[in-house]
């Protein structure tokens, strides 16, 4: 599909009226993004109310791994709500099945999942169930960490914005600089460093625990952050700190799972065997679908029924999830994303050399950073710069987000089937753009 790199004014008539209504009735805490409105999708592709065609290189927040109304996922959907859309903690064959094939594509330590609907449920059972089995209140997580917005999440966050001014958050967590090798907590360098910020982990447990520390969560990037990716290497070398502390290890994957990094799950980098794993997003590919799964020994510490969510493991999400893995093997999604990615990766590392704004190219697979600066030189955050560059991405035919505590790293997350063709129509965007801030 081709597209010409052409303006489009933004909102146009149909959107712009729709988000007045928007703003009279919706709180406007619910998101910043780009002015328009989405009417369908296809692919990679979104057409707004107007119909305006865009590149859409946000995965509806990593959420969209097939792509904007895959034939078969919406073929199972349909004919699930046909049948059985809901039935609340009672089993059926859909929840029954799935779970199976998620514990089949993990390590053989992870053999029971919990089905939930948004990644902030799982990571909020992880925190609680993690509690119990430990006997141990304190969690140590890391700073820029993001692992959801309800209240046991915000407690072991480290995000700008995630907990201020809401008062006290749940009491024990215990921060930690996490590895980013770009702006380095502890100034040092990689591999000089020799992993510094897991050998710094002892102390900050002695200094900062009151003896009750029972657990370690951590993402394998951290999205929110701005996709920070810590050096190979240190993960396995956190779940082996980890693990000769006697801590409980919790990788929160509910971005990264599902193929996003060029492998199913990103554990699978490094043989990671964390005692539970969070999952979601991808996993309904649209459809609200999260999951906890654990060592049966840890779930055992739970009694029976103490645990449930309302609308967790439906039919409905469980139809949608069993299509979204078939998808993913069937057409070899996640190798994909790794191809893609690492096309998508050198041409943006490219652009870096002729764009002083582009301080920072980083990423895995089909998930990457691209922090704007005000020059690479001081490698000073240009969040304004930021949201302008997106805004421009808008008008010309790809929508994007940003993140990261400064507010500076755009988002690069398209749906995982994306070709060649497509990704260089978003490299010719950014690229136009880039010359355009750059030249005002």
């Amino acid at each position: 599909m081709k597209m010409e790199l052409k303006k489009r004014n933004i909102p146009g008539p149909k959107s712009a009226e729709l988000l007045k209504i928007s703003e009279k009735y919706e709180p406007p805490c619910m998101a910043d993004q780009v002015p328009v409105v989405w009417d369908h999708g296809e692919g990679v592709w979104v057409t707004d109310v107007d119909g305006n065609r865009y590149i859409d290189f946000t995965s509806g927040v990593l959420v969209t791994n097939l792509g904007h109304s895959h034939p078969h996922h919406v073929e199972a959907i349909q004919n699930q709500a046909g049948r059985l859309m809901n039935c609340y903690s009672f089993p059926t064959p859909e929840r029954i099945k799935i779970s199976q094939r998620v514990i089949d594509l993990l390590p053989p330590n992870l053999d029971k999942i919990f089905l939930l609907t948004t990644g902030a449920e799982g990571t909020e059972a992880a925190l609680r169930i993690a509690r119990r089995y430990t006997g141990k209140h304190e969690i140590l997580s890391f700073y820029g960490g993001f692992h959801g917005r309800t209240y046991g999440p915000i407690g072991v966050a480290g995000s700008v914005g995630t907990r201020y001014k809401f008062g006290p958050s749940v009491p024990g967590g215990i921060m930690a600089p996490y590895a980013n090798c770009f702006r380095c907590f502890y100034d040092k360098v990689y591999p000089d460093c020799d992993f510094y910020c897991i050998k710094q982990l002892d102390r900050i447990i002695d200094s900062s625990s009151s003896g009750d520390v029972g657990t370690v969560i951590t993402e394998p990037y951290q999205g929110g952050a701005g996709f920070i990716f810590p050096p190979d290497g240190w993960l396995k070398a956190l779940e082996k700190w980890a693990k000769k502390r006697g801590l409980l290890f919790i990788v929160d994957e509910v971005q990264s799972s599902f193929g996003r990094t060029g492998k199913m799950f990103m554990i699978e980098w490094e043989d990671i065997q964390p005692n539970m794993l969070c999952l979601g997003k991808g996993f309904g590919s649209g459809m609200p679908a999260s999951g906890l799964v654990g060592e049966t020994k840890i779930f055992d510490c739970m009694n029976r029924g103490e645990m449930s969510s309302t609308t967790g493991g439906n039919p409905m999400a469980s139809a949608a999830s069993w299509a979204v893995i078939d998808v993913l093997e069937d057409e070899k999604l996640p190798q994909n994303a790794l191809k893609i990615g690492e096309y998508l990766f050198k041409r943006f590392k490219e652009l870096q050399k002729t764009h002083p704004l582009l301080g920072d190219v980083r990423g895995k697979g089909l998930v990457m950073g691209l922090e704007i600066v005000e020059d690479q030189d001081l490698n000073k955050p240009a969040p304004e710069l930021t949201r302008k560059i997106i805004f421009k991405c808008g008008e010309n035919g790809m929508l994007l987000g940003r993140v990261g505590l400064h507010g500076n790293v755009i988002r690069i997350a398209p749906p995982l089937l994306i070709t060649e063709e497509e990704a260089e129509i978003g490299v010719a965007i950014m690229d136009k753009v880039l010359q355009e801030v750059e030249n005002e």
